[in-house]
């Protein structure tokens, strides 16, 4: 194989969300638990969120970053949702109603689902979607990260 020519691994290594106000959406990350990394920098908010970072950044300055027109982008659906999995089905329903307690809208309370795992779903404060779920066929690695069969 040419190695010049060569893609590196896919590896997905922060998440971006577009944010109508920085510090109410850093108040409710620290809120569901994540940790605030990079403190020094006053524009964004970064976070660890397990092998990935998430970053919130006002909407105005991603779009403007990105060369894209901001208008309306919050009042809609995105075809997207982050996830974020759990070792128990306790566990989703503890994330969903911290969640709820800091804000957040709960779009889909967490059941029983088709695929034999438990989830729900609740949108962050600028409607960034979330499914917490817990997936007994995807076993979660000590530090967090989803291990994904085959």
């Amino acid at each position: 194989m040419n190695t010049e020519t060569a893609l590196p691994e896919g590896n997905l290594s922060l998440v971006t969300l577009g944010v109508a106000s920085l510090q109410r959406s850093i108040a409710f990350y620290e809120t569901l638990g994540f940790k605030r990394k990079a403190k020094a920098s006053d524009g964004v908010g970064f976070f660890k969120a397990g092998a990935c970072a998430i970053a919130v950044w006002p909407s105005e300055e991603l779009a403007k970053d990105a060369n894209f027109a901001n208008e309306g982008m919050a009042e809609s659906f995105r075809g997207v949702a982050l996830a974020w999995n759990c070792r128990s089905k306790g566990d989703v329903d503890k994330v969903i109603k911290r969640a709820k307690s800091a804000g957040a809208v709960v779009r889909k309370p967490a059941r029983d689902v088709f695929w034999g795992g438990y989830s729900g779903y609740f949108a962050d404060l600028d409607g960034h979607l979330w499914e917490v779920a817990y997936n007994p066929h995807f076993p979660m690695a000590e530090d967090g990260r989803l291990e994904i069969p085959g």
